[in-house]
């Protein structure tokens, strides 16, 4: 039974998770036993087709390796903004503030401390995924549904409202598209200077220097 009078949660969103979770109690015990696993998964499946696009640019130019070498850093920063985020708000988890009787953790709420919004996986998932995009398309239009599984699968088993993955997935994609390219041009800048000073020749201290 919904608890009406939470406090800060968009109705809309309640409604949605009550619907959903309702939804999975109702799915057969492995696929509740799949989800239970699947979020962990689901990030470092996109960690590895991060890496995958990520190496594909190493051998590119030095705007292609700047992309590469940089793209891990918004994800990071993504990440320690939600966790700043959820100090700020405070917004209690739905299996503890709602009144759900069934839920796939069941019982296994995170406890008081650990807030809900925004939800820090699905922060990693769309910044991992964007940053992919970013590197790959081909590898990025992968990575993409596979993100928006990974978000899913937390309101799923009962641990985060839709706002709070909705939430974190933009989070996540915002600070890898803006922040990739940002960071990327004064690293490549570096890369190409480094380049140039490799490629010139060195002169031998035995050869005669030229004389007018």
């Amino acid at each position: 039974m919904i608890d009406a009078d939470s406090p800060d949660v968009p109705e809309i969103s309640v409604e949605w998770y009550q619907d959903i979770v309702d939804f999975a109690a109702d799915t057969p015990q492995p696929v509740q036993w799949f989800a239970e696993h699947f979020t962990e998964g689901a990030i470092l499946l996109l960690g590895a087709l991060w890496l995958i696009a990520a190496v594909s640019r190493l051998g590119g130019g030095p705007r292609d390796r700047a992309y590469a070498l940089v793209s891990p850093a918004p994800v990071v920063l993504a990440y320690g903004c939600s966790e700043l985020l959820k100090t700020v708000v405070d917004q209690e988890r739905p299996c503890r503030a709602l009144a759900t009787e069934l839920t796939i953790i069941a019982g296994e709420c995170p406890p008081t401390g650990d807030w809900s919004f925004p939800s820090n996986h699905s922060t990693i998932a769309g910044g991992l995924a964007v940053a992919t995009l970013l590197l790959s398309r081909r590898v990025g239009l992968v990575a993409l549904p596979l993100a928006a599984l990974a978000a899913l699968s937390r309101t799923f088993v009962g641990v985060h409202y839709p706002h709070d993955v909705l939430a974190g997935v933009l989070l996540g994609a915002l600070f890898a598209a803006l922040l990739t390219p940002l960071f990327a041009r004064p690293a490549a800048g570096l890369l190409h200077r480094r380049a140039r000073q490799a490629e010139r020749p060195v002169r031998d201290p035995a050869t005669p220097t030229s004389r007018r």
